[in-house]
């Protein structure tokens, strides 16, 4: 067998144990799960009353965009686990092992797109009970997921690299939070980013959570229709943006997490 074969026969082995953990475990699906929910009814039912969108449904908008908040939810998951696993010493086992060095962080980052598989059927489920609809074609449907199943592998990574650089689940989860919250509100995710003042539009409009929320937005029809003459390039093609965001934050972070963890487990 080869140096490929055995990374990847390596990396199927961790995905399995890491799917394994969250079946054991499902309060860490549970927390990826239930805080899109909560933001779902809460939005739907108490402050959508009184947030207007012009050409759309709010729901239909929202919808969108809390698909994005159950990715990033699920992301930070990806880091919590490597810092339990960092404090249990389960690396130092892997490194009597003859596997891949990459085979740990992929296999981490692939069974979070199961996770993420599963967040985003829950979500959709949900969607669709408070009134959310899909207008485009089942092709550009099954795009719209994807490209969100994509962001959410990307992101993965860039969790997986920011817990390898801190290494303790408490520090992880106080500076996961301090960076996931600006990123979701200061954006396209509950309201309309051109409707924010000047300097906090420009920063929403340029904010690669808002790039993917309108991807996903456009692919679904959930658009608001004056979007199209938006002055913000990001957003007038959201979805070629979207593939870039993913793919530049894959070439910058899975090496960056790989030789973090190279380094972590030669101490």
């Amino acid at each position: 067998m080869n140096t490929l074969q055995m990374a990847i026969a390596d990396s199927v082995t961790i995905t399995k144990r890491n799917a394994l953990k969250i079946k054991r475990a499902p309060d860490l699906l549970g927390g990826a799960v239930i805080l899109p929910i909560v933001f779902v009814l809460l939005f739907a039912y108490i402050f959508g009353s009184m947030i207007e969108v012009p050409g759309v449904s709010y729901r239909e908008y929202m919808v969108p965009g809390v698909f994005v908040v159950a990715i990033v939810s699920s992301a930070q998951i990806t880091g919590y686990t490597l810092t339990l696993d960092l404090r249990k010493g389960i690396f130092d086992r892997f490194r009597t092992l003859p596997m891949s060095p990459s085979a740990v962080l992929t296999g981490q980052t692939l069974s979070d797109v199961l996770m993420n598989l599963t967040s985003i059927v829950v979500m959709a489920v949900v969607g669709l009970i408070v009134g959310w609809r899909i207008h485009t074609t089942p092709y550009e449907a099954v795009l719209g997921f994807l490209l969100l199943l994509l962001f959410a592998y990307a992101f993965s990574w860039v969790t997986a690299t920011v817990a390898l650089a801190l290494r303790t689940p408490e520090v992880f989860n106080n500076i996961s939070t301090l960076v996931s919250m600006p990123l979701m509100f200061l954006s396209n995710v509950f309201v309309d980013s051109a409707r924010l003042p000047g300097p906090l539009k420009a920063v929403a409009e340029w904010n690669p959570v808002s790039t993917i929320v309108q991807a996903a937005r456009d692919l679904f029809g959930n658009s608001i229709p004056a979007t199209a003459v938006s002055g913000a390039w990001p957003l007038q093609h959201a979805v070629l943006v979207s593939l870039l965001w993913s793919v530049l934050i894959l070439v910058v972070f899975v090496p960056l997490a790989t030789r973090l963890y190279k380094r972590t487990v030669s101490h």
